[in-house]
């Protein structure tokens, strides 16, 4: 479809509204950001970037982070392939409950983590700590971000043609090898697109990861728990600089996302 000028009124309105309302969501807020940590020079803002708990924070955030991507990246896939490849009772139900973290708070998740695996919970363990621990942000960011490739996925497995499939069996080749050589490649891009989400929503984490983790200083303390705590410090510029940085990850992810989905649209067309 060909783009057309837009001469309304009523449309050149709309369009006018629109900009706005994301200038002011979002493109206000960072300008806020950059402002707040540069209000005191460029020095305060590097020490804060130097500072070990700082340091400490994005480390423990990137890592954790990553790890549940992989997870929630073979975990999702096999979902996916699950709820696509196979009927069984419960499939409408459990293809139900992937979404649940869309719909639970994240703090009701914490407190439902700390329930099951704190020191008198039901799956407490007995060797190594799960609550107030790494452990505990690691099941906290898999839980918030877990739907995302499975959502992505399924669609595109539930419409790939079978032709190809059934002519790599017909030849001989295995079932791990058709899924590699054949199926894989087709849901590369949308695999992509969902690890990319996975990885926004569990590096912008905080709600259950607060609860879950207690946000200790230099333990389990995050980078979005940094900026709660520098707030409550009085620490202006390590919290707009913190969140700054974030907000640099976000726009890098959100180019990402963008390439992706361009990709897609490529592919479909």
């Amino acid at each position: 479809m060909r783009e057309t000028e837009v001469r309304s009124p009523i449309a050149l309105l709309l369009i006018l509204i629109v900009v706005l309302y994301a200038a002011a969501l979002f493109v206000a807020p960072l300008f806020a950001m950059v402002q707040g940590a540069l209000a005191r020079g460029i020095e305060p803002l590097l020490e804060t970037f130097r500072d070990p708990s700082v340091i400490h924070a994005f480390q423990v955030t990137l890592i954790l982070s990553l790890a549940a991507v992989a997870i929630n990246a073979l975990l999702g896939l096999t979902t996916a392939w699950v709820l696509v490849r196979h009927r069984f009772r419960g499939r409408k139900l459990f293809d139900t409950l992937v979404d649940i973290p869309f719909v639970f708070s994240p703090v009701i998740a914490g407190y439902a983590l700390i329930v099951l695996f704190g020191r008198e919970g039901w799956l407490a363990p007995p060797i190594f700590p799960v609550v107030f621990a790494l452990p505990g942000i690691l099941l906290a960011k898999v839980f918030v971000s877990l739907p995302f490739v499975t959502r992505e996925v399924q669609p595109v497995l539930e419409a790939l043609a079978p032709e190809p499939e059934q002519a790599a069996y017909t030849i001989g080749a295995s079932r791990w090898t058709t899924f590699r050589r054949v199926i894989l490649p087709e849901l590369w891009t949308a695999l992509l697109y969902g690890v990319v989400l996975t990885f926004a929503r569990a590096i912008g984490e905080f709600g259950a990861v607060s609860v879950v983790s207690g946000n200790i200083e230099g333990y389990t303390e995050t980078a979005t728990s940094f900026v709660f705590r520098a707030l409550n410090d009085r620490n202006n510029v390590g919290a707009y600089g913190v969140s700054a940085l974030l907000c640099v990850f976000s726009l890098v992810i959100l180019i990402v996302m963008s390439l992706l989905r361009s990709r897609i649209v490529r592919r479909e067309a």
